[in-house]
């Protein structure tokens, strides 16, 4: 049997060789295993240098200062610090936050969580190609409103959200702006600054680097201030106790140095792959492509497929690795929410498929994926 082809990379994708390289020179005896906050001997010294190192890498990629990066556990770590560290620490007078129902579930389950500890919590639909409509979002802000939370791209149907715009209006209102940036990294040029964020979450794992590690950016501003969710030791100035593993901070560093150096090549790389699929996709009748046609990143295609049973597809395309769209919602045999959220039917919700190309994604890979896609759906559809 043929191996599957990969095309999952927005689940997770592969740790780069460069990222596994420098990861192993802190693991071991012959390593820097020191621990970081070990601030009397040369293993703590080399460690705490290696933090510092990546801290610079991760923040140079995003375009902020080192001294606003706090390393986390991964994104959903980094969105739960993000929200609830504002919207608990908030005054009585601005508890109130706007986010969308087409977040990730980092997202969405954190702010169902604070509407249990009394914060109101407004849900912005969006259109039917998954952007919101600005004037929703202004229609929305009231003046208790602390916090817009809004991802940068789409987990699942890669659609791009007007950044700039949206701070532009949290400008205005002053408005804290969160932005769940974990696939945004390597896919898109995404600067902190230039775009006038207060607080982006990240994972490596989607970056190439590896699963465990992520960073929540903190813009250093004089009325930005996060409750702790995690206690003991004050580590990450306070806002993220626990011993810094360098071996995987170290990796993300790396691998998000490499995302910097090697986006203006995977963007035409992946540009390259999505056109090979887009065309051998508008070859078969009765898929449509979800999401904005052209306000997405280029690594990402969702699309339904009419006349056949969406599971069935799935399980059918063994020689291939794709998703029905999230892979925390994976388990579960139900239509998405993100696109239900958009106004797809139940049935054409159940009938999408995600297709996610990366670094390693081969034009051969593509090629064989749509003849495999082709002889698959007009097989179900004979049945």
């Amino acid at each position: 049997m043929k191996t599957p082809v990969y095309l999952d990379y927005a689940s997770t994708t592969p740790v780069d060789p460069e990222v596994v390289a420098v990861m192993t020179q802190f693991l071991s005896m012959e390593g820097q295993f020191g621990n970081p906050a070990s601030r009397s001997h040369r293993f703590g010294w080399q460690a705490e240098e290696a933090v510092d190192i990546a801290r610079n890498q991760v923040a140079q990629a995003i375009g902020a200062d080192a001294r606003e990066i706090v390393f986390t556990s991964g994104a959903t770590e980094s969105d739960n610090l993000a929200i609830k560290g504002v919207m608990l620490a908030a005054p009585n007078t601005r508890r109130h936050m706007i986010t969308v129902a087409t977040e990730h579930k980092a997202v969405l389950d954190t702010c169902e969580y604070l509407e249990g500890q009394g914060i109101a919590v407004t849900y912005l639909t969006p259109r039917s190609d998954g952007l919101i409509e600005l004037s929703d979002l202004a229609n929305a802000i009231t003046q208790e409103t602390r916090m817009i939370s809004v991802m940068a791209v789409n987990n699942e149907t890669g659609v791009q959200q007007d950044l700039a715009a949206i701070a532009k209006l949290c400008r205005q209102h002053d408005v804290i702006f969160h932005v769940d940036a974990a696939q945004a990294v390597g896919k898109m040029a995404f600067n902190v600054a230039a775009l006038d964020i207060d607080l982006a979450s990240f994972s490596a794992h989607k970056v190439y680097g590896p699963k465990g590690i992520g960073a929540l950016y903190v813009k250093r501003r004089a009325d930005l201030s996060l409750q702790a969710l995690i206690h003991g030791g004050g580590h990450e100035r306070g806002m993220r106790s626990g011993t810094l593993a360098t071996h995987q901070i170290a990796g993300m560093g790396k691998a998000f140095e490499l995302a910097a150096e090697q986006l203006k090549a995977e963007l035409a790389h992946y540009a390259e792959l999505r056109a090979i699929v887009q065309s051998g996709l508008d070859a078969i009748a009765g898929v449509v492509i979800n999401g904005h046609p052209s306000q997405v990143v280029p690594n990402i295609i969702n699309f339904s497929v009419a006349d056949v049973d969406g599971e069935t597809l799935l399980m059918s395309l063994y020689n291939l690795a794709v998703s029905s769209g999230s892979a925390c919602n994976s388990a579960t045999v139900a239509p998405s929410f993100v696109l239900k959220a958009m106004g797809l039917s139940d049935q054409m919700a159940l009938n999408a498929i995600r297709l996610s190309v990366g670094r390693f994604t081969t034009v051969e890979d593509v090629n064989y994926a749509v003849v495999e896609l082709k002889q698959v759906i007009e097989q179900l559809r004979g049945l």
